[in-house]
């Protein structure tokens, strides 16, 4: 069974259930669980054209107390339920490889994630994080739906 668990989230209902689901297993395994959180940097680079470079600073710190206000719920949770849990917020314009690289970094045997469902178009011009997950990562990903 899976000793350590990796968590990312985005702080969606689809997130919570994939914590929960981690969690259920960690316990069960006697392992803990990793939850990560990845920031996102500034979209814009002020030196595009027709691009106004706002409040970048502001942006980027936001969204990194955002991040780690998710991560705190996974702490929160893993902690009601006796699991051992460590936290990670990073910041990328490619998530899926800051959850691989994690994974990595902190020797994760397996990876529990949310997939959002997207399809079609959708699918096609959004893309999906898990997708690419599954297609990189050389650990198991459970994703919850």
């Amino acid at each position: 069974m899976f000793q350590k668990i990796l968590v990312p989230t985005d702080g969606s209902e689809l997130s919570e259930k994939a914590i929960r689901t981690a969690i259920e297993i960690a316990s069960q395994a006697k392992g803990s669980i990793v939850g990560l959180c990845v920031s996102q940097p500034y979209p814009y680079s002020p030196l595009s054209e027709g691009a106004v470079a706002g409040d970048a600073a502001g942006f980027e710190n936001r969204s990194m107390e955002i991040a780690k206000e998710h991560v705190d719920r996974i702490k929160e949770a893993a902690r009601n339920a006796n699991i051992p849990c460590e936290t990670v917020v990073t910041k990328s314009f490619d998530p899926y490889k800051d959850i691989i690289e994690t994974a990595k970094k902190m020797n994760c045997d397996s990876i529990c994630m949310a997939s959002h469902g997207r399809r079609g178009l959708n699918k096609l011009l959004l893309g999906s994080e898990t997708q690419r997950v599954l297609a990189h990562a050389d650990i198991p990903v459970l994703v919850c739906r």
